[in-house]
């Protein structure tokens, strides 16, 4: 039996519904294919560069753009929008009440120093630049701070795993003000008693919400894609299904999140609000892609990505169109149990 590999990041996701229902394995299945763990397969690194034959992976937009600029056959196949808290975040007593108040302060960006992509980094960068643009401010106005962070492993979730980091270099006065994002934002907030300066959440734009999680990514290999096309329909279809069963379980839902982040349910209610079962379901709205491209020309900007690529050339619709047909066989069968393997 072939295998399909499948990674995500620990974040909402309906790949992280469908394995915890047991709809991605009870789908692949019935084709004759079995689906599994990247960690399985011993290369967690593909989670970040994607290196690895018939992965699909579903998570943020920096490591898979960081991917295919290197030169990576990867397919885009399907966007999701999951409005986030995105917050920037000070000590009390820092005398920042408001973005206004970040000209001429110190801004932490966590970075890791490794050959990887430094997503965290590339995320608070992103985060920084929005708030200040929405303030009337830039990155000109402020100084960025260079912060020692650990190399991230797949495996990290939570506050700690998330932003152990940021708030330590926070407490050491490296720097005045950090981004986080999420319920582990959520979580650190509450944890350490962080004030929020700016919640882009909030703001009227969607162009100042871009980041790494808006839109995320779900992408796959273009061998896999090439070769078994049925397949990747009916995986996406899978998912798609799953968000469809999330759209109707909202607590549900939210107890999965909770368990994928790391995170409490006061956090992912926090960090997602009351609407997170309606956003997991992967499409291809002109808008996100849009969106895509506006990250992708940030991160070109500032030396994130090696180089340039077409959004367009990129995206593979076939299979999400593909995936109707299953996602029709799959709305008449019963709801799964939880999979072992998530």
């Amino acid at each position: 039996m072939s295998t399909i590999w499948y990674t995500r990041c620990p974040v909402p996701t309906a790949s992280g519904i469908a394995l915890d229902t047991g709809r991605l394995a009870a789908s692949l299945a019935a084709a004759g294919l079995a689906v599994a763990p990247l960690r399985l397969a011993g290369a967690a690194e593909a989670h970040f560069d994607h290196r690895l034959p018939a992965l699909f992976r579903e998570g943020g937009n920096v490591p898979a753009l960081w991917a295919r600029s290197r030169g990576e056959r990867t397919r885009l196949v399907g966007l999701t929008w999951v409005p986030e808290l995105q917050a920037i975040v000070t000590r009390r007593g820092s005398g920042i009440t408001g973005p206004r108040d970040l000209a001429g302060r110190r801004l932490i960006l966590p970075t890791h120093g490794g050959d990887r992509v430094d997503f965290f980094r590339a995320m608070a960068l992103r985060g920084f630049d929005a708030a200040l643009r929405d303030a009337g401010l830039s990155l000109a106005d402020v100084e960025l701070v260079d912060a020692p962070a650990p190399l991230p492993k797949t495996e990290d979730t939570g506050a700690d795993g998330f932003y152990s980091a940021t708030v330590a270099a926070l407490r050491a006065g490296l720097g005045d003000a950090a981004y986080v994002k999420g319920a582990p934002g959520a979580d650190v907030m509450a944890r350490d008693d962080l004030l929020c300066v700016h919640d882009l959440t909030r703001t009227a734009d969607p162009r100042l919400q871009v980041n790494n999680g808006t839109p995320r990514t779900l992408t796959v290999s273009e061998d896999l894609a090439t070769r078994r096309p049925d397949s990747v329909a009916r995986y996406i279809a899978a998912l798609r299904g799953a968000a469809r069963w999330a759209a109707a379980h909202p607590e549900d839902t939210a107890r999965i999140v909770a368990a994928e982040t790391g995170s409490t349910r006061a956090g992912v209610a926090r960090a997602y609000g009351d609407t997170l079962h309606h956003h997991l379901e992967p499409e291809l709205r002109p808008e996100w892609i849009g969106h895509l491209e506006d990250q992708k020309q940030f991160l070109l900007r500032h030396g994130v990505l090696p180089r340039d690529f077409s959004i367009d050339e990129w995206i593979d619709p076939g299979p999400l169109a593909a995936s109707h047909a299953y996602l029709t066989q799959d709305s008449t069968t019963q709801d799964m149990t939880t999979e072992v393997i998530s």
